[in-house]
């Protein structure tokens, strides 16, 4: 895409000041509890910075800090910070971990911006902390800019933390020299109910090593368990430079809280004293807020709401479900009438709506469960949207197909499929003459993950929507460990000129497995 100004990423001097300000052995004694609140010296912020919801001439700043401070960013066009523009944010205390938000506004479309964060005294702001650097691309005002964005999930799951002995999380530095817009996470950003060992021996008699903190050693059920399990993966160096040079578009799914979650669920699970699943949920969602820059459509009065939009430009909307907190219970799911389904009754009627008042060439619907593949829970029950049975939809399967109608026969163009979930990487075209429900338009949907967690082989498909498996790259086994097994993600590209979209899944290290490319306004392809 010629017509798009980019900075050479793996050099950039302030994502190095920012990434380097801790030496990441210093951070895991400070991720056991929170911070004293009588401390000598100044407010340090080791935690490193984030950005989230960035549009043409706004974004969220996040920073942690290790005492109460006042949280102040400076923004600019240059690294010099020359001719700067100061931002006042708010006082952070306990009441939010110490963690704290920072609306830009007014900033320039399709700019780089570069951001310090200075953290000060509440009680003299002349005593301030080492400022912390990070950068970042508004979304473009222009169609011929084009649009360049990762995506993946399942981060720390199934025993596989930080290894120091291999550079911990080594994939966050691959994708940060891509350089994209931003990353969207499709869920599973930690693994609260999956506690950590400081050691597993392999099949192959290696040794995995695990950065350990006090509260990855057990199941999360207190709000300061699920902060810490949120805070976890800053300890790791690779993540923050990542964070501090790439925006963030952040969706969960179940193992924020616990394993195949759903509301109303009572836990028969030893592990846990509290039982209610509706409660842990209501503590994973708060810490999730504090620890991500996220803003949702209501703000603090109903926090728990995930699903949004996210516009980026003339080109892309990402349309963000939550396929989590309004699903009904998991059963066989084979019910012939099914109005609540995986997204619930409003999610869907929003969903519909915003679908047809978009503008965007493409749009990208962020689902953290995939469609058509089958994801069991337990002998019986079932977790996503497929249960096994290829003929006409039942269960979970009646809303998707009521959507999938809606998007046909709306002339809805563009749309594709993103998810992660089940730990390998594949793509799946979707097609009403292989399917026994027939109307609908083709699609794709293509997944990619896990980031560091355990690989699993390929999943079943379900023959209800007709998806015909055209390309797959899982393990043979179940939770291979990171060293045994590459970790994938995605990455889309959408051209200014052409406006064709590419999606390239890719394996760490960079090298690309599969590539497909889409053009605007087609259906069938």
């Amino acid at each position: 895409m010629p017509h798009r100004p980019r900075i050479p990423s793996p050099g950039r001097r302030t994502v190095l000041r920012g990434s380097l300000l801790v030496p990441a052995a210093v951070l895991p004694a400070a991720a056991s509890s929170a911070p004293a609140l009588a401390l000598a010296g100044r407010p340090e912020a080791a935690w490193g910075v984030q950005v989230g919801s960035v549009t043409a001439s706004s974004a969220l700043v996040w920073v942690r800090s290790d005492r109460p401070a006042r949280m102040l960013v400076e923004t600019s066009a240059t690294e010099s910070f020359r001719r700067a523009r100061s931002w006042y944010g708010p006082l952070i205390g306990p009441g939010s971990d110490f963690t704290g938000t920072t609306p830009l506004y007014g900033l320039p479309a399709g700019e780089q911006v570069h951001y310090r964060v200075t953290l000060a005294d509440p009680g003299d702001p002349r005593r301030t902390g080492k400022p912390v650097y990070g950068t970042f691309r508004t979304a473009p005002a222009r169609r011929r800019d084009g649009v360049r964005f990762l995506w993946s999930g399942d981060i720390a799951g199934q025993g596989w933390g930080i290894n120091p002995d291999i550079g911990g999380y080594r994939v966050y530095e691959g994708m940060r020299r891509l350089d994209p817009d931003f990353f969207l996470c499709s869920g599973d950003t930690v693994y609260a109910d999956g506690p950590l060992q400081p050691s597993v021996t392999l099949p192959d008699g290696r040794i995995w090593r695990n950065v350990m903190t006090e509260e990855k050693a057990k199941v999360a059920e207190t709000l300061d368990e699920y902060r810490g399990n949120f805070r976890y993966n800053l300890l790791d160096r690779n993540f923050r430079r990542f964070n501090a040079q790439v925006p963030s578009v952040v969706q969960w799914d179940d193992h924020e809280v616990r394993n195949n979650w759903y509301p109303g669920q009572i836990l028969d699970d030893a592990r846990y004293t509290e039982k209610n699943v509706d409660i842990l949920a209501a503590r994973s969602a708060r810490a999730f807020h504090e620890y991500f820059p996220v803003s949702t459509p209501h703000g603090s009065a109903r926090r728990s709401r995930m699903y949004r939009a996210v516009h980026h430009g003339p080109l892309l909307d990402v349309f963000v479900l939550d396929m989590r907190s309004h699903r009904n219970r998991n059963s066989p799911n084979r019910q012939a009438d099914d109005t609540t389904g995986i997204l619930g009754a409003e999610q869907l009627r929003w969903l519909k709506r915003a679908l047809s008042a978009s503008r965007a060439v493409w749009k990208v619907i962020a689902a953290d469960m995939p469609l058509g593949l089958v994801v069991p829970d337990g002998a019986t029950d079932f977790e996503a949207v497929a249960q096994g049975d290829p003929g006409v939809p039942l269960g979970r399967e009646l809303q998707i197909a009521e959507l999938l109608r809606f998007i046909k026969h709306r002339k809805v163009t563009g749309t594709l499929w993103l998810t992660a979930d089940v730990h390998y990487t594949s793509a799946q075209h979707y097609a009403p003459e292989r399917a026994a429900f027939k109307d609908f338009a083709p699609f794709w949907e293509f997944v990619s993950g896990p980031l560091a967690a355990g690989g699993f082989p390929a999943n079943a498909l379900d023959g209800t929507f007709g998806p015909d498996r055209v390309f797959v790259r899982a393990p043979d086994r179940a939770n291979v460990s990171p060293m045994e097994s590459p970790q994938f993600y995605g990455e889309v590209e959408i051209d200014g000129d052409s406006a064709d979209l590419t999606v390239r899944l890719r394996a760490e290290g960079g090298s690309v497995l599969f590539t497909k490319v889409l053009r605007p306004g087609r259906t069938g392809q």
